[in-house]
């Protein structure tokens, strides 16, 4: 079969390309998937040059996100011929992942696609759509509502960010989104911002520990001096949901937002959550969440582009969502 293969040829030296490999063989409450669509992360990419955090087997086949078709099933919870999907858990760190036109995965791992959202719909959502769906649901169900205010999008022109400012403005709210690229602010308009605020603008704001309340909410995909400067501006009560670390993985803060209005931080993990959780999102993204701006933020590409993908999401200059098919 056809994959995306990483090698690592010395200490730190690692190639890529598309090879042909043996077809995996389905084990005791696994299942085989024959691919229809995949997509690319930033972990992907991470991935495809040896990042030791993500990837430490190698031979290795890149793709933490994965939709197709049970082709073969040694478990009783799924049938040949369901269309199903998987996103996180190990698949694609140390686990062979969905660039390729195969993957056995445990069952445990699977969720089923509804009927109401295609292939290619789900995979352009992927990890990013549900990182995104599940910051905003902990917005929603710690009490932020469009009648509270505008909600903060950082890291807005991401896979992440794009699709939490589009659902966040499908289902009523005002959003402010935070992007460091100028000459894609007509884009986050496009797809639902009602403001766009520089990211130099924004951390050049005052130091203070506490500034005026602005967002009743905010969706952080970046960490850092961003996440800092934002939690600030939280109105009382309000709720901040983090997930990614782009810009730094530390957070230089205090506590006066925490303690004087009331504001909660929230961490998002869409690889070991449960896959009830997973799957309740999935329903939400295919339903009363599902957006129209799908084809603004997607790039579909096959499995020969990936490595020039790979090098456009480490030099951060990838916009919306990448889309493999298979």
């Amino acid at each position: 079969m056809k994959a995306f293969v990483v090698n690592k040829i010395a200490d730190k030296k690692f190639t890529s390309d598309t090879q042909e490999i043996e077809t995996p063989k389905c084990g005791e409450d696994e299942v085989l998937i024959k691919v229809t669509y995949s997509s690319l992360n930033y972990k992907d990419a991470l991935s495809s040059v040896g990042n030791p955090g993500v990837t430490r087997k190698f031979p290795h086949i890149t793709g933490i996100d994965v939709a197709g078709i049970i082709s073969e099933s040694n478990s009783p919870i799924f049938n040949i011929g369901e269309k199903v999907l998987v996103t996180g858990y190990d698949m694609g760190m140390n686990t062979h992942g969905g660039h390729a036109e195969l993957v056995k995965v445990p069952a445990s791992w699977v969720a089923r696609i509804p009927d109401s959202i295609t292939d290619k719909e789900i995979m352009t959502f992927g990890t990013a759509g549900l990182t995104a769906a599940l910051s905003i649901n902990e917005l929603i169900q710690n009490g932020v509502t469009p009648e509270n205010g505008e909600v903060l999008v950082t890291g807005a022109t991401g896979g992440v960010g794009s699709i939490a400012v589009s659902i966040l403005s499908k289902i009523g709210f005002d959003v402010v989104a935070i992007s460091g690229k100028e000459e894609k602010i007509d884009y986050l308009k496009k797809i639902g911002a009602k403001e766009v605020i520089l990211r130099d603008t924004f951390n050049e704001e005052s130091k203070k520990p506490m500034l005026g309340e602005k967002y009743a909410g905010v969706v952080d995909t970046v960490g850092g001096e961003i996440l800092a400067n934002a939690l600030k501006y939280i109105k009382y009560d309000g709720v901040a949901t983090c997930c990614g670390l782009t810009s730094s993985h530390e957070l230089n803060t205090n506590v006066f937002p925490f303690i004087l209005r009331g504001v909660r931080l929230i961490g998002i993990d869409s690889v070991e959550c449960k896959l009830e959780k997973k799957q309740a999102a999935w329903e939400k993204i295919a339903s009363k969440w599902k957006i129209d701006t799908l084809d603004s933020i997607t790039n579909e590409i096959s499995i020969d582009e990936i490595k020039d993908a790979y090098e456009l999401l480490l030099a951060g200059k990838a916009v919306g969502r990448y889309v493999v098919k298979i």
